[in-house]
């Protein structure tokens, strides 16, 4: 028996696949250096950086503003921003409602440090869009000002206030990348303080894992264009000397065999949370829950940009799950 911990593949070019479709193909182009590096594979800073941090979230900042300028074009909801239990919400107001007496609670995603504002704003628009229902979505406290459990408090805390104005039953939870960590923590810390379970959890490309223990961390390391590096600076940022192992920090962790509700995976085989969800989904398995998980061929962290017909797909995916399920109580455990 040798003790070689790893394969050697240095200096080794990961081509684009042939098997996905050519706009998608261009995105995955469009995210790579002239050095061959993703664009966005800058270090993070320290966790005690503050000055260091400043600057990520400017630069971080704007990258996720024109995101957004590109993503909101055509957007036919309202929206408007107010506190709700003390909570900092942006409710959008679909242009059709499809559906009477469901609601969409959308929590962003942004490593957990970055998404705010206008990013989150755009973010409940896309969802009422999508979904035909009102979304409210919650622009909770970040560090390095508000680490955990501030973002979390914030985030069951709206889900609380939701469950005064409709019933378990119509609330849908979503929440991508850093929103689906604190979409499936919500539940998790909800359930144990006795509260109702949503209808139906949505957990996109989700970042379950703050320990980041996952074979995709280093396997998808560099060939995720959206999200290059494992995150490990922002997640002792944000735990602020918290285990990271915690079902409230790491969901993945969670005891799902006490309550949790139907929910939706997704993830693609270059993006670096792949991992997550693929551990979640057999954790849920295992619990007994009914779970979906949808992997896209190619699919980097959060999609392919929102213009290609594997984002069409999996959002006709996501659309199907959540009537399958809105209004329809889960079975309790």
């Amino acid at each position: 028996m040798n003790d070689v911990e790893g394969v050697s593949i240095a200096g080794r070019v990961v081509p684009f696949p042939k098997s996905i479709s050519p706009q998608a193909h261009a995105f995955l182009a469009s995210m790579v250096g002239p050095d061959g590096l993703p664009l966005n594979a800058v270090p993070q800073p320290a966790p005690d950086d503050r000055e260091g941090w400043a600057r990520s979230k400017e630069t971080v900042g704007k990258f996720m503003a024109d995101f957004t300028s590109a993503l909101s074009a055509g957007l036919l909801s309202s929206v408007e921003s107010f506190d709700m239990a003390g909570v900092r919400v942006h409710l959008a107001t679909p242009a059709v409602q499809m559906l009477d007496g469901c609601v969409y609670l959308d929590i962003h995603g942004g490593g957990l440090v970055h998404g705010e504002g206008e990013f989150c704003r755009t973010g409940a628009r896309r969802m009422a869009d999508q979904h035909g229902v009102p979304c409210y979505a919650v622009d909770y406290r970040m560090p390095p000002e508000h680490p955990y459990p501030a973002g979390l408090d914030d985030c069951v805390g709206a889900y609380k206030e939701l469950l005064t104005r409709y019933a378990p039953e119509n609330i849908i939870i979503g929440g991508s990348s850093a929103g689906g960590n604190l979409a499936a923590a919500t539940v998790l810390r909800a359930r144990d303080e006795g509260l109702p379970l949503p209808a139906a959890l949505l957990l996109l490309t989700p970042e379950l894992d703050l320990t980041e223990s996952g074979d995709s961390f280093e396997t998808n390391k560099l060939v995720d264009v959206m999200l290059p590096r494992p995150l490990m600076n922002a997640n002792l940022l944000y735990a602020a000397g918290h285990d990271l192992a915690h079902p409230y920090l790491s969901p993945l962790f969670g005891d799902f065999s006490a309550g949790f509700p139907p929910t939706f995976l997704q993830a693609g085989t270059r993006d670096l949370f792949l991992s997550n969800a693929v551990r979640m989904h057999r954790a849920l398995l295992r619990a007994g829950i009914a779970v979906e998980l949808h992997i896209f061929e190619g699919m980097p962290h959060g999609g392919f940009g929102g213009r290609t017909s594997e984002d069409a797909e999996m959002i006709s995916e996501i659309q199907r799950f959540v009537r399958q399920h809105w209004g329809k109580i889960p079975s309790p455990r």
